[in-house]
């Protein structure tokens, strides 16, 4: 008997088992080293390489072969894993040379060493559980964190130093701080230099930092883990810099501002990004590494914050500064101080520099995300891709690979290009039990991006179904993308007999920086106020499908924050809600996400009451479900918890599931199988369905 999709979803991790990520390119562009685990069903992720002259693709390094498939992780590796959303096991990340010769990676925290000419694999000796494991560039060393210390081993002799250990506890050397990882996007702590005598290093001291405990009252005689949480208005970790040369060198690189955005060194020098706490502005700032002196290069304002962009600052073959700001009402690409795309197309992010010509993902209809070229010969950008869909790539030299996703395909297709040759890296995912049939359409007054889904074999006008909405509605995400695999659970969703809508509203990306300010200090409003008018368009367009007397709203994390202020607010449009993880009172949540829209909760109370639902908890009229990881560090259990309080305490009826060891991701096969079907039957009764 064939697998349920429920069950399959959970097996595949959300099926992104088997599918191909992490690639490098080697600089002479003829060998391709990627991460991807042997079947879409199985979660141990395997190194491979693709070499171009064979098109042949090379199992490198698996780790059943080295007897770590089961791994036993160190509390920061899985830390780091789950601010990365890393779901998969095995050698999920690896630091290569720069000729791509070597490899190191970390198992069950141990450190290993990849010949990749020879296939050969050896354990490095450590002191103890390793995280982030890097080459030098040059690969004659390999640095790494353990116990809060940053450790360099030569890879000759196994000589091993630590240029930096913590002078107390609560301090690391090498690793991000949670803010830093969680909402900056930035997963490392230390970069080497590029002849391998030194390394730029983050001193991260989270004795500032309030500490809050993570029990699990599943299991009493477990002891709480403490977790440092910098909730909004409170103190964050104290972060710095220092160049630790191998010679014993300690050079402090002193910065005004509270966040540490990136870093990078290159031939062209060492160059750092900073931002004040209230994200109104940016800073790139080059470094002398021999005396830690700073210099501005540049800075950009905005009255609201400032979006942190990935891929930046980078510099071309001449050193002049790649950056990406905003101007004239649109994100741009900025060689130098120019901008060189026009406002209409809003740039996600940079992808790579190979000599003169920047690789960069951008949007001009913002259901799609394109691949883009600038040159420098010619100072002229070029789509790389055309077909409707969500495209990513990386360039190095004259090769080109280019990772898509469309509508019309649940699945990821990766092909490399070099000259006339086109290879492709195979896809090892399981294929979905379902087809989605998305059509994706412009709603309300604002012409909101949104998708519709019907039952597979619906008959248009045949008859009036249940409505689910499915959002996230928040900031700096989004789900209307032209990208079947993006819409697998919906598809399900609405097979079971609903038409699911899926709208972005005020505050997401891909229409300008002006759409997406226009939730600054009111997270609530305008995100509910588009969700009404979502689902009022969609009614206009399948006037004979949608019954707009059953209508439920089911989410995560902010999702799960919009569902349930849905139900306590707007009980005249929505009859059920399911909030899984929701932030219920923003000054539980962290502060670089929460302060970017809201500010300081210090200085305006009222924009957090506003924006936060404990005062509405005496307007629930509607059936609405609570769920909760409650091992989740992110959106801690006590958002539920106290939400459900004020409940009880108005005296309204509601339902709460408590996930026992469960974080923020649901990556446990038994729950993601069972919480599908758990959400089902309470949105059939709650509705009438």
């Amino acid at each position: 008997m064939s697998e349920s999709f429920p069950r399959l979803y959970a097996r595949t991790r959300r099926f992104t088992l088997g599918v191909p990520r992490g690639f490098v390119i080697a600089p002479d562009g003829d060998r391709v080293v990627f991460l991807r685990s042997r079947l879409g069903t199985d979660a141990v992720t395997c190194l491979w390489e693709l070499d171009l002259a064979s098109g042949a693709e090379h199992l490198l390094v698996d780790p059943a072969d080295l007897g770590a498939a089961d791994e036993d992780l160190p509390a920061e590796e899985r830390a780091r894993r789950e601010r990365a959303r890393e779901q998969a096991g095995g050698v999920v990340a690896f630091g290569a040379d720069s000729a791509l010769t070597s490899a190191a990676f970390a198992l069950s925290g141990g450190l290993y060493l990849a010949d990749l000419r020879s296939g050969a694999v050896r354990r490095l000796d450590t002191p103890g559980p390793v995280i982030d494991p890097r080459l030098s560039p040059d690969g004659s060393r390999v640095a790494y964190v353990t116990g809060g210390a940053l450790h360099v081993q030569e890879v000759a002799t196994g000589d091993d130093r630590a240029p930096a250990t913590p002078e107390k506890a609560g301090v690391t050397y090498g690793l991000a701080e949670f803010i830093a990882a969680e909402e900056l996007d930035r997963m490392r702590g230390y970069w080497w230099s590029p002849d391998g005598t030194a390394l730029l290093a983050e001193r991260a001291d989270e004795s500032p930092v309030q500490t809050w405990h993570i029990a699990d009252p599943a299991n009493p005689s477990s002891t709480p883990v403490p977790v440092a949480y910098p909730s909004a208005g409170t103190a964050n970790a104290t972060v710095e810099l220092f160049v630790l040369g191998l010679d014993g060198s300690r050079t402090a690189v002193p910065f005004d501002d509270e966040y540490l955005v990136a870093a990078s060194w290159d031939r062209h020098g060492l160059s750092i990004v900073t931002m004040p706490r209230d994200q109104k502005a940016v800073r790139v700032l080059t470094v002398d590494p021999a005396t830690g002196a700073t210099e501005l290069v540049r800075e950009d304002t905005d009255p609201a914050w400032v979006d942190v962009v990935g891929g930046v600052p980078a510099r071309l073959s001449d050193g002049t500064l790649v950056w990406v700001a905003d101007a004239d009402g649109g994100r741009r690409l900025i060689i130098g101080d120019a901008p060189v795309t026009p406002p209409t197309l809003q740039v996600r992010d940079v992808l790579g520099v190979s000599g003169d010509t920047v690789l960069f993902r951008a949007s001009a209809e913002p259901t799609e995300i394109h691949l883009w070229t600038w040159s420098g010969s010619g100072g002229a950008i070029s789509p790389v891709t055309s077909e409707p869909g969500v495209h990513n790539g990386r360039l190095s030299g004259d090769t080109l690979l280019v990772i898509s996703q469309t509508l019309d395909s649940p699945g990821t297709t990766v092909r490399v290009e070099n000259g006339h040759k086109r290879l492709h890296i195979a896809s090892l995912a399981e294929r979905p039990k379902l087809e989605p049939r998305v059509s994706l359409v412009r709603t309300g007054e604002r012409e909101l991006a949104t998708a519709v889904l019907l039952p597979s074999g619906h008959v248009p006008g045949s008859r009036r179904l249940p409505v689910l909405m499915d959002p996230y509605g928040g900031p700096h995400a989004q789900r209307v993308l032209a990208s079947g695999r993006g819409f697998l659970e919906s598809q399900w969703f609405a097979d079971q007999g609903f038409a699911v809508i899926v709208a972005d509203g005020r505050g997401t990306p891909g229409r300008g920086p002006a759409f997406e300010r226009e939730v600054l200090h009111d997270l609530a409003t305008p995100a509910l106020e588009d969700q009404v008018d979502a689902l009022k368009g969609a009614a206009q367009l399948y006037p004979g499908d949608l019954d707009l007397s059953r209508v439920a709203i089911k989410g995560w994390s902010f999702g799960g924050f919009l569902s349930a202020l849905a139900v306590l607010r707007r009980p005249d449009v929505f009859h059920a809600a399911i909030a899984g993880a929701p932030v219920t009172d923003w000054r539980l949540y962290d502060t670089a996400y929460t302060e970017r829209y809201l500010g300081h909760p210090g200085e305006l109370p009222d924009v957090y009451d506003r924006s936060s639902l404990m005062a509405d908890a005496e307007k629930l009229e509607r059936p609405l479900l609570l769920i909760h990881g409650l091992a989740d560090d992110n959106v801690v259990a006590a958002h539920t918890l106290r939400l459900s309080s004020s409940l009880v305490a108005a005296g309204r009826p509601h339902t709460v599931l408590p996930l026992s060891g469960v974080t923020h991701m649901t990556p446990q096969e038994v729950v993601a199988e069972n919480l599908l079907l758990l959400q089902v039957e309470f949105l059939k009764k709650s509705l009438g369905a």
